[in-house]
């Protein structure tokens, strides 16, 4: 269990900023689910509950979610699914249960970029912008590879273009973590593939995306699926073998493609 020296509510996104750099240990709380798991103990605990990020809300041309909005909202949003499809749904579906999507965030579980994370996953496979405090508006890909830094990520911004999506995953019990996880996409005749918890984080494989076109065949969806085992790195963990998640790659990213081209 971790440890608070205080707990503060934060009036403001300014003053959650300041908090957050007055002092090395401060740290911005979310859900708490994966904090518990931790020993580590902070100065100051964060809480932006206060400050209405917990809503998921639509403007001309994006769906914005907030940093506090949980993981079975998303789960349940009909303004998601019908602007994306149910890859989100289907991301958050199998996250442990109810209660813990209930607590669990969107801010984060994004912020952390945990290898197994099933949202990231989704989230890569759609054009999403991440809108942090100090770091401003970056897509989501790039922040994927940024170095950890003390900053507040205050909403996801995801584009509203069309989509048809599919969101595949394996585990060894229902609500495990995923062993292989891939976010299919196809918008205006630009496929994107992304595989996570390969064990390492969520990518996207561009080169096998690019092999597709709009309407591709069975030679076409397998030189595809090949190319995702080349161009991305697959390891081995307690879930699976090295080999094993490459051939997850190929079934899982092959169901995607078909489920979009019925």
């Amino acid at each position: 269990m971790f440890g608070l020296t205080e707990y503060r509510f934060a009036d403001s996104l300014d003053q959650a900023d300041k908090l957050l750099h007055h002092d090395k240990d401060n740290t911005i709380l979310g859900g708490l689910l994966w904090m518990r798991m931790g020993r580590k103990n902070y100065h100051t605990g964060i809480d932006l509950s206060k400050l209405s990020l917990d809503q998921i809300t639509e403007t001309k041309d994006t769906v914005e979610i907030g940093c506090m909005t949980t993981l079975r909202q998303i789960e349940t949003s009909r303004l998601l699914n019908n602007n994306f499809g149910n890859i989100l749904t289907d991301s958050v579906a199998h996250i442990v249960g109810v209660q813990f999507r209930n607590s669990a965030t969107i801010g984060g579980s994004v912020f952390s970029r945990f290898s197994f994370s099933d949202i990231l996953t989704a989230l890569l496979a759609l054009d999403t912008r991440v809108h942090l405090y100090r770091g401003g508006t970056l897509p989501l890909e790039k922040f994927m590879t940024l170095p950890p830094k003390k900053d507040i990520l205050i909403k996801l911004s995801l584009k509203k273009k069309g989509w048809k999506t599919s969101y595949q995953s394996h585990r060894m019990t229902a609500t495990d973590f995923p062993v292989l996880a891939a976010g299919i996409s196809l918008c205006k005749g630009q496929w994107k593939i992304c595989l996570g918890s390969r064990p390492a984080r969520a990518t996207l494989a561009e080169k096998a995306a690019a092999l597709l076109p709009e309407r591709p065949d069975k030679k076409q969806i397998q030189a595809a699926c090949d190319q995702v085992v080349e161009e991305l790195k697959f390891g081995s963990n307690q879930r699976g073998t090295r080999e094993y998640r490459q051939i997850l790659a190929r079934i899982l990213v092959k169901r995607g493609i078909e489920a979009l081209c019925r």
